[in-house]
């Protein structure tokens, strides 16, 4: 027999057993219930890159840059320079563990003035875990990890409006052992991104302006598995509605303002009684199509519990001569659904045909493990 690591079986509980008896769901000492929702891969959600990282995890409507392939892939439609790739990283939850860590490659090309394409790949690493037997010998080690690859394509419809899409590959290898009699393998699955980007200038207080709308479903795909018969997890299909607008300050300065709205499109568990029979809400074992379409009206809690699955996150961003920026923002999201806010902070540098953003998350470090989180892109704009 092999014992791990007791991060292993932390693992392990968060993909088999969380999701198995996230119904019995606990009551907060308020009285609120706290009904999270469950997925399989949640690293897709993750801030990959410093820029969106320092404004409060906004990124839908902002400016488009090489890392807008996560955000919002119509975007990149709208990109001025020909090609453009972006390395990003980002230690992740070391208020728990000290190796885990999150990389994010993303590369584009403009193939005219309409048309543009890019790529991207994103690597989270769960760190080593030390494999040892009964006797306590050492038998090697294991690296549980995931990763995503996509591809992408977006199309510029006149001067103010574009679509864009994503094609992914998403693989997750968590354990090469057995759970519960059962052999845990590595699952996958495929996914796709639908986005719309708008923008237009106009005068807003009195200055030149630029308002921009943006909207990105992301992880529309297969369910996963990590045993050959065991029960399948839903992606974390999320749906991203956003708005930015652009105020030019003078030649020199400009200052953004940003707002997201993130919900996700999987089931909420509902309220079981003791014999495991659904008294309030519907069952979550139900197609992709109809628990994206389901997701907004099968909350337990009724339309009230609808709008707490809504997280915000409102940032802001101050250039100056278009080399240093200044970045700013907040997350919220409700106590009843997992509980996270706080501010971040950041800057920007730009010298010739690279960026270097880096951003810091400001939270309490008693109760969040994303304290002093830090992220690190270096982006590249190049010229033809």
């Amino acid at each position: 027999m092999i014992k791990k690591h007791s991060f292993f079986y932390f693992l392990v509980y968060l993909i088999f057993v969380l999701p198995v008896l996230v119904d019995a769901q606990t009551t907060q000492s308020d009285g609120k219930r706290s009904n999270t929702i469950q997925t399989a891969a949640p690293f897709l959600l993750i801030t990959p890159d410093a820029r969106s990282g320092a404004m409060g995890d906004v990124g839908v409507a902002i400016s488009p840059d090489a890392n807008s392939l996560h955000w919002n892939p119509a975007k990149m439609a709208f990109l001025d320079k020909p090609t453009g790739l972006s390395v990003s990283y980002t230690p992740w939850l070391r208020n728990l563990v000290p190796d885990v860590d999150l990389g994010y490659l993303t590369m584009y090309h403009r193939l005219d003035k309409r048309n543009t394409i890019g790529g991207a790949l994103r690597y989270f690493s769960y760190g080593s875990i030390q494999l040892t037997d009964n006797s306590q010998n050492d038998i090697g080690v294991y690296s549980p990890n995931e990763f995503s690859i996509e591809g992408t394509y977006s199309r510029r419809f006149g001067n103010e409006f574009s679509l864009g899409t994503a094609i992914r590959y998403i693989r997750s290898s968590l354990s090469n052992g057995q759970f519960n009699g059962q052999d845990i393998q590595p699952a996958t699955a495929l996914a796709a991104d639908a986005s719309a980007y708008y923008k237009t200038g106009t005068v807003l207080l009195g200055r030149d302006a630029e308002l921009a709308f943006g909207l990105n479903i992301s992880n529309i795909g297969t369910k996963m598995s990590y045993s050959t018969n065991g029960s399948k997890s839903f992606l974390p299909t999320n749906m991203k509605l956003g708005a930015a607008s652009t105020f030019m300050l003078d030649e020199l300065s400009t200052l953004t303002f940003a707002l997201d709205l993130n919900k996700l499109l999987v089931p909420t568990s509902p309220i079981r009684d003791a014999g495991g029979q659904i008294i309030s809400g519907k069952d979550s074992d139900r197609s992709v199509p109809s628990a994206i379409f389901g997701s907004f009206s099968d909350a337990p809690g009724g339309f009230s519990e609808e709008l707490s699955e809504i997280s915000y996150s409102a940032g802001a961003e101050y250039w100056y001569n278009k080399q240093f920026a200044l970045r700013s923002g907040y997350f919220y999201e409700t106590p009843t659904k997992g509980d996270r806010r706080y501010f971040t902070v950041g800057a920007g540098l730009k010298y010739n045909v690279f960026n270097l953003d880096f951003a810091y998350i400001l939270a309490n470090q008693q109760t969040s493990p994303l304290a002093q989180t830090l992220r690190f892109s270096l982006v590249f704009n190049f010229e033809k």
